[in-house]
């Protein structure tokens, strides 16, 4: 009898197991209605699965179920309260459902973004995605609801002490958002300088983007694009170019290297290639490769408004 009972409770271990795993792998692969599936089903039998719980609230937070996700995450740091990731991930959700909503009922919701991201600080000292958030959140609240930017540099400060690249792209964001660009631009560098990866790249490239300085975002780009070899840089110096008439030859060469080497993992789909091309062509005044290219673009983007509106520009050449 003893001997059936063990075997009994290492064969349900291995299923729940091996249900959660599925999960994870579903939202790994992005089938986060399947992930959903699998563990409302494993929870019918298993409602205390403090992991089986937080698969099915991330599963819903993907698929931007925002109370579904706030309803299972609330579980989890009422019954675990000394748990900063659980607190972390209930004011996240909590945090895309006030963007979900209204002006006036998100501001009924602030209060307890902010009180879980601070609950989640405190527990954890070294928790650096809740530092992250803490310092969105003040940077984008107005003083008036507890906005404060000076806040928001204090917890940039604890971000440089446990990441120097993480506290220097924080204090790039603060400094982007104070209006004061000569700072974010230093902190942008001094990440690119430590950390170098292509998110620091992407952080500089867009300041400079929203500075109106193309001919800085397509020299970062450049760089990047020869410490990475990412093909899809090739496609971001070609939309800089693109966008702002501006080296006009290197964008097209750019653009056609993008596509000679795309694939899947480039991210953007060959046809804003096309469009971009139809743009360059348009600035140099070559209306037979515009259209071209923008027949090209449209045969893949037939409802996008703005490559219509290309096509309507290239055509009154």
């Amino acid at each position: 009898m003893k001997q059936f009972l063990w075997i009994f409770f290492v064969s349900s271990l291995c299923f729940s197991q091996a249900s959660k795993e599925k999960a994870k792998t579903y939202l790994a692969d992005k089938n986060f209605k399947k992930a959903e599936q699998e563990m409302q089903a494993y929870l019918q039998s298993n409602k205390e699965d403090k992991e089986a719980i937080e698969l099915l609230g991330d599963a819903f937070g993907h698929q931007k179920k925002w109370d579904e996700a706030i309803a299972q995450y609330e579980k989890l740091k009422d019954a675990y309260p000394s748990n900063a990731n659980y607190h972390y991930k209930y004011g996240g959700a909590l945090g895309m459902k006030a963007l979900s909503v209204s002006k006036i009922k998100a501001l009924t919701i602030i209060g307890d973004v902010k009180e879980a991201f601070l609950k989640a600080a405190e527990l954890d000292p070294k928790h650096i995605d809740t530092r992250w958030a803490l310092v969105e959140l003040y940077v984008s609240l107005p003083g008036i609801v507890g906005g404060s930017n000076s806040k928001a540099l204090k917890y940039a400060n604890e971000l440089e002490k446990l990441s120097k690249v993480d506290g220097y792209l924080a204090k790039g964001y603060v400094y982007e958002y104070d209006d004061e660009p000569e700072l974010a631009e230093k902190y942008y560098k001094l990440a690119i300088k430590v950390g170098g990866s292509v998110t620091c790249y992407e952080k500089l490239t867009n300041f400079y983007e929203t500075q109106n300085k193309p001919s800085e975002a397509i020299g970062n780009l450049e760089e990047a694009q020869q410490k990475h070899q990412r093909n899809a840089m090739h496609y971001q110096i070609g939309k800089v170019c693109a966008d702002y008439n501006l080296q006009l030859e290197k964008g097209e060469k750019c653009l056609k290297a993008y596509l000679s080497n795309h694939s899947a993992k480039d991210g953007v789909p060959k046809e804003w290639a096309y469009y971009r091309l139809a743009q360059i062509y348009k600035h140099k005044n070559n209306k037979t490769e515009a259209l071209k290219w923008i027949d090209k673009a449209i045969t893949g983007l037939p409802k996008i408004e703005v490559v219509k509106d290309e096509k309507e520009a290239i055509e009154g050449l």
